[in-house]
């Protein structure tokens, strides 16, 4: 029996906090502390540090594995008769780590803290029952529940890249010509390409945030009385998630949950999840596939699928319809926010902050042009984030917030707003919607408006063309009570230039909000709102 504990200790989890509620017994000389961080007795400190930086050692040869065997192989050393001598070195040092973890499993047998973690979660694994779910949770390693979402294992849809139109010997000799481009394009992809555009998945950042991480994450749970759970996506992936319920609390807001989507290095621990919170809102986070305690890699289906089982998680456990849910993303969170949207209409509101239309032109922004053609296909082809395409599909209420000073999704530096791409996902959401009024004339005038850099610049340009927000209301509130129809709209195509200027500027201001700030900069509370609705 002690050998089988010690076993497990082995093989168990890190256990990084433990969370009390108010009502039970705390250690002496924690009086007061909801939660404390699990303490470390001396050989498992010790042996933990060494497995750590093997860890980390590891990960750094990873990614500089290609330049490694590159010097290697010109100084001569891969060859039989020297690998063999490292094969030597690199089985005693796997036999050391091995050692290393058993000796950090002894040290965690000796520390009744961590046995008695370990027992309820075997007894959690053997019986879920909600006496051993609130026992569990007490324990920052585990979860409330697991919500498997069972699809076919392609996963859910994906708005695909329309193909060119070839006849079928060309396109055989296309194939054959291109596959150099294809598996250039899949390595480029799955090596450092994924690992650029979502840095947040890398271990060694991870490892650099976890005290910030792991912090962040007992202010959800102690503060806010946050739920963790982990789902289970169609892919197989767990996805962690947080959720902070506001219902009981009797103000409205609580009734609306807000699903949070991050950046390409954000997580819900520390990300966006915080400007909901303070505006008392009832919150549900998640980390991308491969950030903090999820699994997977940040592939675009890899998302989707996450994002699906996130939704299904909101309305079949959590109790809410999706009208009463309002999808809030940041930055490359715009993906997953408008493929939700796109797939679930019913949703009440989607809130896009810092985001952009289309990866494609960022992607050209940092990288050689001579590199064009092979940006475009590994983009469109592994990548494609295309995010105006997808929120196109949704007839519900959208707001777009734009950094008037953001660094990240300008095409030439945060001085030239007119080079941020969220002034792309607002142009083509308006011509989209509203075809008779975003005419050349209407675009025009739109553009000016987006030049402005601040607030007294957009004010200056609203009132050069006089616009009239009583007249623009009514004119839209009468075209929809006589024709409560769906996007796009005619509305305009009988009006004076004067009108449809007058409409578009109006229009511009309702669907975006300015943000004087940098990409990176937490959203205050008071800036975030409810879209515009009629």
């Amino acid at each position: 029996m002690a050998g089988w504990m010690w076993l497990r200790c082995v093989l168990g989890p890190h256990l990084q906090r433990i969370h009390r509620s108010p009502d039970q017994s705390r250690p002496e000389g924690r009086a007061g502390r909801r939660g404390w961080s699990y303490q470390l007795r001396s050989l498992e400190k010790h042996t933990d540090s060494i497995l750590g930086w093997a860890s980390a050692l590891w990960s750094l040869s990873y990614y500089s594995s290609p330049l490694l065997l590159c010097y290697l192989y010109r100084k001569g050393y891969i060859s039989s008769s020297k690998l063999v001598p490292v094969s030597h070195y690199v089985g005693t040092v796997l036999v050391c780590l091995l050692g290393m973890a058993c000796l950090r499993g002894w040290g965690r047998w000796k520390n009744s803290e961590y046995v008695h973690f370990i027992s309820i979660l075997e007894d959690t694994k053997k019986n879920n029952t909600p006496a051993n779910k609130v026992r569990s949770l007490q324990h920052k390693a585990t979860f409330d529940s697991i919500i498997d979402r069972k699809l076919s294992k392609a996963g859910v849809s994906l708005l695909k890249p329309e193909p060119r139109l070839r006849g079928a010997a060309d396109s055989v000799l296309n194939s054959v010509r291109t596959l150099p481009c294809h598996i250039i394009s899949f390595l480029i992809a799955h090596s450092f390409g994924r690992r650029m555009l979502y840095p947040g998945s890398v271990g060694l950042l991870q490892k650099a945030m976890r005290p910030m991480l792991q912090q962040g994450q007992a202010r959800l749970i102690e503060e806010f009385d946050g739920q963790r759970n982990k789902l289970v996506a169609c892919d197989g992936n767990e996805i962690d998630t947080m959720f902070v319920d506001r219902r009981r609390d009797g103000g409205q807001n609580g009734q609306t949950l807000v699903i949070c989507c991050e950046g390409n290095a954000g997580f819900y621990e520390v990300g966006c999840m915080n400007t909901p919170l303070e505006g008392g809102y009832s919150v549900l986070g998640w980390n991308h596939p491969g950030f903090g305690g999820s699994t997977g890699v940040p592939f675009p289906q890899n998302e989707a699928n996450a994002m699906d089982v996130v939704i299904q998680f909101a309305m079949h456990e959590l109790g809410f319809q999706l009208t009463d849910i309002v999808i809030y993303a940041w930055s490359i969170g715009g993906f997953t926010a408008s493929w939700a949207v796109m797939s679930y209409p019913e949703i009440q509101a989607v809130v896009l902050d810092a985001s952009f239309d289309d990866l494609l032109p960022l992607a050209l922004k940092v990288m050689p042009d001579s590199w064009r053609p092979l940006v475009q296909h590994t983009v469109r082809q592994y990548m494609n984030l295309n995010n105006a395409e997808q929120l196109l599909k949704y007839q519900g209420p959208v707001l777009l917030i734009r950094r008037t000073r953001d660094e990240i999704i300008t095409t030439t530096g945060p001085e030239d707003v007119m080079s941020n791409r969220g002034n792309d996902l607002l142009l083509k959401l308006l011509q989209f919607r509203y075809p008779k009024i975003m005419t050349d004339e209407g675009i025009r005038v739109v553009r000016q408006w987006l030049g402005a850099s601040n607030h007294i610049e957009e004010a200056s340009v609203y009132s050069g063309y006089e616009v009239d927000d009583d007249w623009c209301v009514s004119v839209l509130q009468s075209y929809q009570a006589d024709r409560d129809v769906s996007f796009p709209w005619s509305v305009g195509e009988d009006m004076t230039l004067e009108g449809r200027r007058q409409l578009a500027l109006f229009l511009a201001r309702k669907y975006m909000r300015n943000f004087e700030t940098t990409h990176c900069t937490p959203l205050p509370a008071s800036e975030f709102h409810s879209p515009w609705r009629l």
